[in-house]
């Protein structure tokens, strides 16, 4: 079972539990689906209009126990080299998987070139080694790798929150030209974009939800 599929059946216990009047309803995980990459791909697309060497995909990151621990086969996740490209039962609860697969498939939909887009992971916390690579390292090391000019982008989000303009529009900002970048945009998360509305209220009126 994947942290959101732990998560959904928590939100279902404490509704039941309560007994709250209101209908509870989710919607699946959305990683690859069409209308979440298209929306996702045009809000990022007119950022690609200015000069920049490179795009960067923050996702949160979790810990990678965390990974071992929802991988049903318990012999997959990062225990099989490559394990994310290599297909296995275990992808469809993997979240490491997924933040690739949206990397990915946004990448192709936008025609990046490989050599201008990375993912990596932010947010971690305490001693037990979490996703890697660590966007805070990232945005340290990038500068002397040549990339000067960096958009950076935070799909694990929806909406903008404390976290992505807090840790990523300021203090990744501050380490990136600290580091010797020249030009540093956080692209703000899909919050109302009309594509991603338009998305989301399809799913609704489909009863996807």
């Amino acid at each position: 079972m994947s942290s959101y599929e732990t998560a959904v059946d928590y939100m279902k216990e404490v509704h039941l539990k309560e007994g709250y009047s209101f209908k509870l309803s989710t919607i699946p995980a959305y990683y690859n689906n069409p209308d979440y990459i298209h929306a996702f791909a045009e809000h990022i697309r007119p950022y690609l209009e200015q000069e920049y060497d490179h795009i960067l995909f923050s996702y949160h990151g979790i810990p990678e126990r965390h990974l071992k621990k929802t991988d049903p086969t318990k012999q997959h996740c990062l225990m099989v080299e490559d394990c994310c490209n290599v297909n296995s039962v275990a992808h469809e609860t993997c979240y490491r998987h997924q933040c690739l697969t949206t990397t990915r498939l946004t990448a192709e939909a936008l025609q990046l070139p490989k050599e201008k887009y990375s993912y990596s992971f932010q947010s971690r916390l305490g001693r037990d080694p979490w996703l890697k690579p660590y966007t805070d390292f990232r945005l340290k090391d990038m500068p002397k790798e040549g990339i000067k000019k960096l958009l950076v982008i935070c799909p694990a989000f929806v909406s903008d929150c404390l976290e992505t303009l807090e840790e990523i529009a300021i203090r990744g900002k501050e380490d990136f030209m600290e580091a010797g970048g020249e030009s540093y945009e956080m692209i703000p998360c899909l919050n109302t974009d009309p594509n991603w509305v338009a998305a989301v209220s399809k799913w609704v009126s489909l009863g996807i939800v």
